[in-house]
């Protein structure tokens, strides 16, 4: 890479289309121009430091560079412009050079630090703030899994890597070329722009298989950002074109991996605990007023519905409308609080569950972490940091299960497998509760432990759980732990 761009690379993403292996017999001068242009961008030093430079080889070294492009993408090398040649010059893709298997960029380029700051900038009104906070957290996770470089987002300020959506022309040499075609470039690491992420607002972005899938993408981007340049090896994330592949547990292929840790080194441990969170916290609900309109719950009530419940310190809580019933161990009767009375920010708990003595707390598409009354530094957090797909907006019910070290989660009919220990998910979730927990019914509105025992609650019925043998002891109301006639 030579002259401005030498330091600050760009990459990209190109448009889609499939055809037969036909010999095109006479290319049109405008197949022949948009060919020369791509050459010129990806094949060639000279169309990279200088894009807005005429192609000024002969029709020898035309030939000669697409040669080089077809070997690149395991085409046939006839140095002609056929149908399978163009539609790869059409697909989406990145905007930065082609070269073989993983690589580097020209004297190395990388962070020389252990934390790397980014900040998003502005963001793109196809998605949420929170899906994009989640999302690109997520991107850069794939790489801090497995180096030892760790990533914090700011929110003023000068970032080392800067992220913006824009449009055409915005400021950096390299303007964007309306939808499809290009979808991002970055800059390799360094000073200035070096590492900044740009992503054009003329893309559909999403988080799903149609427009530009912005987890791919970025993550595309990110190892540009970090040194790396394309791979030849197609199964690779620095394959040049995008390809969508299901996101769903993602990993960072192998040779990606090799590429970006011939940089920084092997992480020691495969997953590191975040110190800070990587995700914008979302704004703590506004404290309501006590619903004095609104009756107290009835605890005796045959048909009481909990929200949400969880032993805390070896006591029991049971949570209802913004309030919460407190069952002591020591038995000294119940006493009954409005949830703000204790923990105040938090109005509604959806779902409990303790562990290693932090007590977590959902509500919404959120969760907040408690010792004692104090909510813990960088809460709320968004559900998508425990791993969720970004379409759960609400869990159910959590109970954590101490002799697995795993903490189940429910939503709907499903649920998943938490493991504390290596903080994701376990593979194969989420599972239908009616096939895996015989029982217990389709749906969990709660479920605690209590003395080697778990119990689901569905409606105003709760049912007493043998987990290891997967079988019901009894089953009863709820309201048979509000010490009532």
């Amino acid at each position: 890479m030579e002259g401005a761009l030498a330091v600050k690379t760009v990459m990209v993403v190109v448009v889609v289309a499939l055809c037969g292996a036909v010999p095109t017999t006479s290319p049109s001068q405008e197949e022949l121009s948009k060919a020369q242009d791509y050459l010129s961008q990806f094949f060639s030093k000279v169309g990279v430091s200088a894009p807005n430079t005429v192609w000024r080889s002969s029709l020898d070294s035309f030939e000669e560079t697409l040669r080089k492009m077809q070997d690149f993408y395991d085409l046939e090398v006839t140095g002609q412009l056929d149908t399978n040649t163009m539609d790869v010059m059409n697909r989406p893709r990145c905007g930065f050079t082609d070269v073989s298997q993983y690589a580097h960029f020209d004297n190395r380029p990388k962070w020389e630090k252990t934390v790397v700051t980014y900040r998003i900038i502005n963001y793109t009104p196809d998605l949420s703030q929170g899906d994009v906070d989640a999302t690109i957290a997520k991107a850069l996770q794939l790489y801090s899994d497995v180096i030892p470089l760790d990533f914090k987002q700011i929110y003023s300020g000068t970032a080392d890597i800067m992220i913006v959506f824009k449009r055409r022309d915005h400021g950096d040499f390299a303007p964007f070329d309306g939808q499809s075609g290009v979808l991002a470039h970055a800059f390799s690491p360094g000073e200035g722009h070096g590492g900044d992420t740009h992503f054009d607002e003329d893309e559909t972005w999403t988080l799903t298989s149609g427009g530009a899938n912005l987890f791919l993408v970025a993550a595309h981007e990110f190892g540009h950002a970090l040194g790396l340049a394309h791979s030849q090896v197609r199964t690779a994330l620095m394959y040049p074109t995008y390809n969508y592949v299901n996101t769903e547990g993602y990993k960072l292929p192998d040779d990606d991996i090799q590429g970006v840790q011939a940089i920084y080194g092997i992480r020691e441990t495969s997953v590191q605990p975040a110190a800070e969170p990587t995700v914008k916290p979302l704004p703590r609900p506004q404290p309501r007023p006590e619903p004095d309109p609104e009756p107290i719950p009835d605890r005796c009530s045959r048909d009481m519905i909990f929200d949400a419940a969880t032993s805390i310190h070896r006591n029991l809580y049971f949570f209802k409308d913004g309030h919460f019933w407190k069952r002591s161990s020591s038995w000294d009767g119940i006493t009954m609080k409005s949830i703000q009375s204790a923990w105040p920010g938090i109005s509604q708990v959806d779902a409990a569950y303790e562990f290693k003595k932090t007590v977590i707390f959902f509500e919404g598409d959120h969760y907040w972490g408690i010792r004692g009354n104090t909510v813990l530094p960088g809460y709320p957090k968004p559900l998508s940091e425990l791993g969720f797909p970004l379409h759960i907006t609400k869990v159910d019910a959590a109970v954590h299960v101490m002799f697995t070290g795993r903490t189940l989660f429910f939503v709907q009919n499903k649920y998943w497998s938490y493991n504390e220990r290596r903080r994701r998910m376990d593979r194969g979730y989420p599972k239908l509760i009616k096939t895996e927990l015989p029982g217990i019914g389709n749906r969990v509105d709660a479920v605690f432990e209590n003395r080697g025992s778990l119990y689901f609650s569905s409606g105003s019925r709760q049912t007493e759980y043998h987990y290891q043998r997967r079988r019901v002891i009894r089953t009863l109301l709820n309201n048979a732990w509000m010490d009532c006639d």
